[in-house]
Order: structure tokens, then C-alpha cells, then sequence
């Protein structure tokens, strides 16, 4: 018999949480292998799922349904589509503005090699949280991002499923977007000197 729940956590590194059944008594461990293909949970999916005990007697969900209610689990590789539009067309303006001479081509060269130095941190540093390994410090990731390595570092957030739901990172995150935005248009139109 289906029973309806609600996820009330979600490890989004290590693939599990727990459901807090409506008709009361303890929550029941689901691991993202029960959920629909491709999908992943955020705390409030309302789902419908069965019971098994497993070897130990402990509660496990199986055959997993969010059932398109509200707060149902993210598709898929959420936003990977929409981080590499957005990545793509920032290079791209960065690449044009580069090519008439008013970014220097240095600019453009180091938001590639940034780009691309985010993408190797950020996946090495999931596998270092899967593994339960030494971590790549957030600071780290940050002072990529504000160098030019934001576009790549929004696409392996999306892609590895990394650093998505921790909004303190995520707030400066966003920071280090606006900060190299702001380094951009410096030396794009440096302000005149005049003393």
C-alpha cells in the first residue's frame, strides 16, 4: 500500500534524506536511487511512496512519486542548460568586446582559464565531500569566481550538483558575479586620471 509523505531533508551530496509520513510515526530513509529518474528532492516535495524494512528492521522508501505537487523534486541536471546559456553568452560578449579592442584579449584568456580552473575545483571538491575527504575551501572557490571563473563555476555547480542549496555560498557567489562584472567595465572605460 502507497503511503503520502512529505521530504523533510535532503542531503543533496550524499543522495538521501528522510520523508516525515502524513499519517504520523518515525520518518522513513530515501535514497535518490527510489526517486524517478533524473529527479532530485528539495525539502517540502510532497511524494507517495512504499515501505520496506530493510536487513536491520530500519524503515526504507521504495518506488518514490512526487506526483507533480508543489515542491516537487528538481529534473535532472536543474539548470544545466540555463547555466551554460548564460556562461556562453557571457564569453561570447566578453570574446567581442575583446576582438574590437575594448577588453584587452587578456581579459578573455583568463575567464577561459579561470573558467575552466572552477570546473576542475568544484569537481574534485564533490568528490572530496563524497569521499568525505580535505575540501577545497569555499574562499577559494570564490577568489576563481571574482577572477573570471564564474561562468565555469556556475556550470559545475549545475552539473556536479554542488554548493546549489547552500545559500550563504550561493549570496557570495552572486557577489563575485557582480564583482567581475564591475572589473570588466573598469577595463573596459577606465575612469580618466587627472590629477
Amino acid at each position: 500500500m502507497r503511503q503520502h509523505g512529505v521530504v523533510t531533508r535532503w542531503n543533496d551530496v550524499r543522495d538521501f534524506g528522510f520523508i516525515t509520513p502524513n499519517a504520523g510515526g518515525p520518518q522513513v530513509f530515501v535514497h535518490v536511487s527510489e526517486l524517478p529518474k533524473g529527479s532530485r528532492p528539495v525539502v517540502g516535495t510532497a511524494v507517495t511512496y512504499r515501505v520496506q524494512a530493510d536487513d536491520r528492521g530500519r524503515l526504507r522508501a521504495t518506488q518514490v512519486d512526487c506526483g507533480g505537487r508543489p515542491g516537487q523534486a528538481r529534473r535532472g541536471r536543474h539548470g544545466v542548460g540555463a547555466a551554460a546559456a548564460v556562461s556562453l553568452t557571457f564569453l561570447a560578449v566578453v570574446g567581442a568586446l575583446a576582438a574590437v579592442k575594448v577588453l584587452p584579449i587578456a581579459a578573455l584568456l583568463a575567464t577561459l582559464l579561470m573558467s575552466l580552473i572552477a570546473v576542475v575545483l568544484y569537481r574534485r571538491d564533490k568528490s572530496a565531500a563524497l569521499r568525505g575527504a580535505w575540501r577545497t575551501p569555499e574562499s577559494t572557490l570564490h577568489v576563481v569566481s571574482v577572477l573570471g571563473g564564474w561562468p565555469g563555476a556556475l556550470i559545475a555547480q549545475r552539473l556536479y550538483r554542488h554548493k546549489t542549496s547552500k545559500r550563504p555560498f550561493q549570496i557570495v557567489f552572486w557577489c563575485t558575479v557582480v564583482a567581475n562584472g564591475a572589473l570588466l567595465v573598469w577595463l573596459a572605460f577606465p575612469p580618466p586620471f587627472d590629477i
